[in-house]
């Protein structure tokens, strides 16, 4: 055997990095603050799409809207659950991530904490001299007295042969470990709300009443621990729907002000009490609010069959499509209407004027002179009764859409119908008459016991991050012989060495004459 094979054998081999090697390292790794630091920016970054992408919990229509404006957008935005940003498994996985990492983070910051307040300042070094802070003077200042002092301005003492110890600064960790448990509480307090909370949406035409149950949404989305009975037992009705917008100069067209006049009883049995719901001045009703989020125009029709029977008769709400003049897009459907059913496709228009080439458009959002232009009427089947959901903004699926007779289209269309107009449909198949003009209102409720909480821990976060930014650790020893006393002092967090010197002065001023005006 060669040398080199000997040493080779002899050479001590590498222990391997097994399973728990991986884990204890994984552990450590989520546990570090930095980790946390990363966790906390990524779910305050995934928190941007949820602001900027329309949430389909929230403003259904818009997102309605993409869905027909840009489809393959739309389909990647739902594939990246970006229509659902707070629900969606990404999110969630970093919040039980940043869950955790401040669970590792807290754990043995505490028990490191304990220990140092159970343990007792340090004895004096013998050369104060050599600390970054020192000073001496002559004073028959003994020991006692020097102990004394030092606890008045609030320092933790200890005292031996010749020499006192003293410390404090401890609310800069109590700071930073109140920090950690606040933001772990305002995660709480979020997961409490999303399994006890409840959100919903929903559509009111002035007129209608709502009733807080589940069957009255358009959208309802519970907590795990919601059922039916969860729900507080109110109601009202929409008395009235009303927006103010600027008529005039370089904004003339925008919204001012929005207000909708509610009759709400706060339980079945209560009467009824006027209010006015406002943006961001929500309706509350034992802890659940109800939010305006948006508003459009129902326009009401009358539908007569070509039997001579009323078919249909009511408001009609309408999508918007273009905000700044409030023009919407209609759909009618008659499923009832005999022999055949019948299919509108209309536009509203709030302000109606003619343009040069003989069409018609809205000039101002408010509804001065309100028309309704017909862009199509179709006969036929229209598949409610297939099984299918259907949308109520669109008449029909494509392929049942090409099955349709249609009959008015294109040029053969009348000139829009103002209020009170009417439309004969061809071959005695009915008429369509325009008879008025309502506005809906889009309301989300929110249910949420964790917003006090998330509250309350949110300012103890901002109370104790200060505490932890403006509060020093330090430590003060002073030696007393023979009519001598020496003091000197350091700091225990880096940089704060120079904030640190006139407080030293002050301590010093007080030790040697007495003076208790100390900052």
């Amino acid at each position: 055997m060669s040398v080199q094979e000997l040493e080779k054998e002899q050479a001590p081999k590498q222990a391997g990095f097994g399973p728990v090697a991986w884990l204890r390292w994984a552990w450590r790794t989520l546990t570090s603050m930095k980790t946390a630091l990363i966790l906390l920016f990524l779910l305050a970054l995934g928190s941007v799409p949820g602001s900027l992408v329309p949430q389909r919990s929230v403003e259904p229509d818009k997102v309605a809207q993409i869905y027909e404006q840009s489809p393959v957008l739309a389909e990647w935005y739902d594939r990246l659950q970006l229509f659902e940003v707070f629900s969606s498994t990404w999110f969630a996985a970093v919040y039980l991530l940043l869950f955790t990492s401040l669970i590792g983070c807290i754990i043995p910051r505490t028990a490191t904490f304990v220990r140092e307040l159970r343990r007792k300042p340090p004895a004096a070094p013998k050369n104060l001299s050599r600390l970054p802070h020192a000073a001496s003077f002559d004073s028959d200042l003994d020991v006692q007295q020097a102990a004394r002092k030092l606890r008045k301005l609030r320092f933790r003492v200890v005292t031996g042969d010749g020499w006192v110890s003293a410390e404090k600064g401890y609310l800069r960790e109590i700071g930073n470990l109140f920090f950690h448990i606040a933001l772990l509480g305002v995660l709480v307090a979020i997961g409490a709300g999303a399994l006890f909370g409840y959100r919903g949406n929903v559509l009111v035409v002035e007129g209608d009443g709502f009733a807080n149950t589940v069957a009255a949404y358009d959208r309802f989305m519970p907590g795990n621990q919601v059922s039916a009975e969860s729900l507080q037992p109110f109601s009202f009705t929409l008395s009235e729907f009303k927006v103010a917008y600027q008529v005039a100069g370089d904004k003339r067209g925008q919204a001012l002000d929005y207000s909708a006049h509610l009759k709400v009883s706060d339980t079945p049995a209560a009467p009824a009490r006027d209010y006015e719901l406002k943006v961001n001045e929500p309706l509350e009703v034992d802890g659940t609010q109800m939010y305006l989020i948006g508003n459009g125009y129902a326009p009401v029709f009358k539908v007569t069959d070509g039997k001579g029977q009323v078919a249909f008769e009511g408001p009609v709400p309408c999508l918007i499509e273009q905000k700044a003049t409030m023009t919407s897009g209609c759909v009618v459907k008659v499923p009832d209407a005999q022999p055949s059913q019948l299919g509108f496709l209309l536009q509203f228009l709030p302000t109606s004027v003619p343009l040069t080439n003989g069409d018609h458009a809205s000039a101002f959002p408010g509804e001065l002179n309100p028309e309704v232009k017909i862009l199509g009427a179709f006969s036929g089947d229209l598949g409610v009764r297939s099984g299918k959901p259907q949308s109520v903004y669109e008449l029909a699926e494509p392929e049942v859409l090409k099955k349709l007779k249609p009959l008015v289209m294109g040029s053969s269309a009348p000139k829009p119908l103002a209020v009170g107009q009417s439309m004969d449909l061809p071959d005695g198949l009915g008429k369509l008459e325009f008879t008025g003009v309502k506005e809906w209102i889009t309301l989300q409720t929110s249910y949420d016991p964790g917003r006090f909480p998330a509250l309350v821990a949110a300012a103890t976060a901002v109370v104790a991050i200060a505490l932890s930014l403006m509060i020093r650790r330090r430590r003060v020893f002073v030696r007393v012989s023979e009519g001598r006393a020496e003091v000197g002092g350091l700091t225990r967090t880096e940089g704060s060495a120079a904030g640190f010197a006139e407080e030293f002065a002050d301590i010093v001023k007080v030790l040697s004459a007495g003076d208790k005006d100390v900052r």
